[in-house]
């Protein structure tokens, strides 16, 4: 249930804030007019959209990269397992360079951090044991297991900038900004519709209830674009793009 909830957090409490003392103050001071909100719609909404299906289509590639990421990897593994001439212990080896590739990129990319360095090294370490062990891997297996490395190192450095790279922040600041001085411009019209004699909890509900969607859309946006901390509803499993997944 709790993941759920993920969308409701301080902004949301910003803007129920915003909501409550702006409808307070226009009924206090009696501001009412009637002014055309579509401006205000393509203000927000085209712009939250866009961001929105900016950070879907992040998620959705880096899906693509991690599966492409796992089957190279897979593929390797296997080359070097079934290669007849390399021994035992140095097959175990090669697993594990494997496995340290594996999980360096998935640890990089479920922290805030930058540095490749990990991810690089065990890449590089993997490169050493084949070039090492030239002798006993087959000339036309190692050409096999180089392109599909190659296809390893790919995904990752494209995994690695979807990472370090996100939606503009200029237009998610932007969208926010909005969203916060929506209830301004809002109120009055709304009290203007509803008419000053009816009800006023009418008009708070109203305005909270177009706050919390706009915030939760913008919410759901900011975790979407950031998928790998398994904390949102749609984050990436690991867990299905390991090597040795069980």
């Amino acid at each position: 249930m709790s993941r759920y909830l993920i969308i409701i957090n301080f902004r949301t409490l910003i803007t129920f804030f915003l909501s409550i003392a702006v409808t307070y103050l226009a009924y206090e001071f009696k501001v009412v007019y009637n002014i055309d909100l579509t401006l205000m719609s393509i203000a927000i909404i085209f712009p939250l959209v866009f961001t929105i299906r900016g950070a879907f289509r992040r998620r959705e590639k880096a899906l693509e990269h991690l599966s492409r990421f796992k089957a190279g990897l897979k593929t390797v593994e296997n080359y070097m397992l079934y290669s007849s001439q390399l021994n035992e212990e140095g097959k175990n080896q090669a697993v594990e360079n494997i496995k340290k590739i594996n999980h360096s990129l998935y640890l990089h990319l479920t922290t805030l951090s930058e540095d490749t360095s990990d991810l690089d090294a065990s890449i590089n370490h993997l490169i050493e044991f084949i070039k090492n062990n030239g002798e006993f891997i087959p000339k036309g297996c190692k050409e096999k297991i180089f392109r599909f490395l190659r296809d390893v190192i790919e995904s990752s450095d494209n995994l690695v900038a979807i990472h370090a790279h996100r939606t503009p922040i200029s237009l998610k600041a932007y969208c926010l900004i909005f969203i916060y001085i929506f209830p301004v411009i809002y109120t009055p019209t709304i009290i203007n519709k509803i008419g000053v004699d009816n009800p006023s909890w009418l008009t708070f509900f109203i305005v909270m209830l177009s706050e919390f969607i706009l915030i939760s859309l913008y919410n759901i946006q900011d975790q979407m674009e950031y998928p790998f901390d398994d904390e949102g509803l749609d984050d990436i499993k690991f867990k299905l793009f390991h090597v040795h997944r069980k």
